[in-house]
């Protein structure tokens, strides 16, 4: 009988130093405080968890620091699992409920060997369990990996859409919508695991928005992926009073009111980590509409280089948040990712030595070391109401969720002038065009001129699948747009099945930065039109958005159809 193949432990050979602890190596490495391991420890002994996830839950250290610490702590290759893609013959090799259960994931099968990511790389249990199953044909070979990345990955992999249609089936065959208790937090019944299997489907297909969209025979379920809603499911018109009423209780929604407007906020934990849902319910002519924001917290907040910046946009936005003191804004319709970038540029600049507050509508992503407050009507609180407040408790950055009206600007413009670095949203086309808005709420001039940063205006435009694009010449339209197309070659959509047959995966940036100087300031004094402005802006190699998009097009990341969706390119058509 072959001797089962075990994940080597790591021990200390004779003469060798005691492997080193977590919390002492962490401390070593310079990523934890003293007072941080002192905190975790507590939490360690109050809720008998891990030290790594007493520490990754209080937001003392990220998880790719942590894992690349237990690595080398551990003796194994570390290995990250966002944005896997799956290897079906690895998938076949172990059941899902065993991945579950071990915390472990077939990451890939070459040459009779089956690399493994698991939380606990040394679980002997785990180990011999697989190389029983495997027989001695397949050699597994274990890398370590977070908790969350491996539910994540085995919940998008193994697939969501069989529990779904085994929950209809169910409801299909019969199920009694008339008893059911929409209190319960459990399983029992199949309008319950229905809900909770498409919030879960919807977040691990990384969806933005959930729809109900109730019609006079079915309801249209649509996921909103990369800012394009697809319908997804269509379900009898039956089902969805029992449906709603579910939804309404998991949001703390008033479920007898079915004829005003309402919100409410639903808390779940995905594929091992957290995730908010924002709820609206709407009447209509066919019943509820219902819509779910879906705000997860994983893929939330990221660095200023990993939004698809060109390095001249990085190096003058840096220089715009080198300036101390004064307003920065970012613009764009609903959906442009202004608050993401906000984010971005919030953790660029958090650091112990700065004290960061925010009014947000809601707080969507919390962060270590800033002061995050939510606007509430019940508390009768606004933004203008919140910046006063804010302004006694010595704040060197505030970030102000969107300036909506003249009170909320001028208050915003007032920490501006006292010495405070402030960030907000603005909904404008383009950045010059914050001007005229901003002189529209009520802002003097004057007032503005010397106390505005900068504009960032933005759209999204969806990402062209590295899988599946295909290259072609421009034609003569195309080149007609790129002001000529030799040597260029563009790429179109095609479809397979890492991008779910959209031919586009994922979303990118097209940006443009205005930074203000002094003539731009005196041409706002004077009250010079939009077109001295614009003149004044090209002289300086002011870049635009459309031409950020065509250089976004020129590089293979997008097509011109995608750009000129988001954007009117009609003046580029000569």
């Amino acid at each position: 009988m072959d001797t089962p193949v075990r994940p080597t432990p790591v021990s200390s050979q004779a003469g060798a130093a005691p492997r080193q602890r977590l919390g002492d190596q962490l401390l070593a490495l310079g990523l934890i405080s003293q007072d941080e391991l002192r905190i975790a420890l507590q939490e360690q002994k109050y809720n008998s968890q891990p030290l790594g996830e007493a520490l990754l839950a209080l937001g003392c250290i990220s998880k790719e620091a942590m894992r690349g610490a237990l690595a080398e702590q551990l003796g194994q290759q570390a290995i990250g699992l966002k944005g896997v893609v799956a290897d079906p013959a690895a998938l076949a090799l172990v059941p899902k409920a065993m991945a579950k259960r071990h915390r472990l994931f077939p990451v890939s099968l070459a040459q009779g060997e089956l690399l493994l990511a698991s939380a606990n790389p040394n679980d002997i249990v785990a180990a011999d369990q697989i190389s029983a199953m495997l027989g001695g044909t397949v050699q597994p070979r274990w890398a370590l990996a977070s908790s969350a990345e491996i539910l994540s990955a085995i919940e998008h992999c193994y697939g969501h859409e069989l529990s779904i249609d085994g929950i209809l089936q169910e409801l299909e065959s019969g199920a009694d919508l008339t008893h059911l208790n929409l209190v319960a937090e459990g399983y029992s019944h199949p309008v319950v695991r229905l809900m909770d299997a498409l919030l879960a489907d919807a977040t691990i297909a990384g969806a933005s928005d959930l729809h109900f969209e109730p019609e006079p025979q079915f309801l249209r379920i649509r996921y909103r992926i990369d800012g394009v809603l697809r319908q997804v499911r269509a379900l009898h018109t039956r089902y969805w009073p029992a449906m709603i009423v579910r939804l309404k209780v998991m949001a703390g929604m008033n479920i007898a009111e079915t004829r005003a407007p309402q919100d409410g906020r639903i808390a779940r934990t995905i594929a091992g980590h957290s995730v908010d849902f924002r709820a609206s319910a709407q009447p209509t002519t066919h019943g509820e509409n219902f819509v779910l924001r879906i705000l997860d917290r994983q893929r939330g907040v990221m660095g200023l280089d990993q939004l698809g910046l060109s390095s001249t946009q990085l190096s003058l936005l840096h220089r715009m948040l080198s300036r101390p003191e004064g307003i920065l804004l970012v613009t764009g319709p609903t959906g442009a990712g202004k608050t993401t970038t906000l984010y971005s540029i919030l953790h660029y600049l958090n650091a112990e030595g700065v004290n960061i507050m925010t009014l947000e509508d809601p707080v969507e992503f919390p962060m270590p070391w800033v002061r995050q407050t939510s606007i509430s009507d019940a508390v009768k609180m606004g933004f203008a109401d919140g910046i006063r407040s804010m302004m006694r408790q010595d704040p060197d950055i505030i970030l102000v969720g969107e300036v909506r009206d003249q009170d909320t600007a001028v208050m915003a413009f007032r920490a501006a002038m006292t010495g405070h670095q402030v960030f907000s949203t603005l909904h404008t086309n383009s950045a010059l065009h914050a001007i005229p808005r901003l002189l529209d709420l009520g802002i003097a001039p004057q007032l503005l001129a010397g106390n505005v940063i900068g504009v960032v205006a933005q759209r999204l435009v969806r990402k062209l699948c590295p899988q599946c694009k295909l290259p072609h010449p421009p034609s003569a339209d195309e080149s007609q747009c790129l002001g000529g197309g030799e040597g260029v070659t563009l790429y179109r959509s095609v479809g397979c099945a890492a991008c779910g047959f959209r031919g586009f995966k994922g979303r990118v940036a097209i940006v443009e930065l205005l930074k203000f100087d002094a003539e731009l300031d005196d041409l706002v004094t004077r009250q010079a039109g939009l077109k001295a402005m614009a003149d004044h802006l090209r002289e300086r190699g002011f870049v635009a958005m459309a031409e950020d998009g065509l250089r976004r097009v020129r590089e293979g990341d997008t097509t011109l159809e995608e750009v000129a969706r988001v954007l009117d390119l009609t003046e580029w058509i000569r």
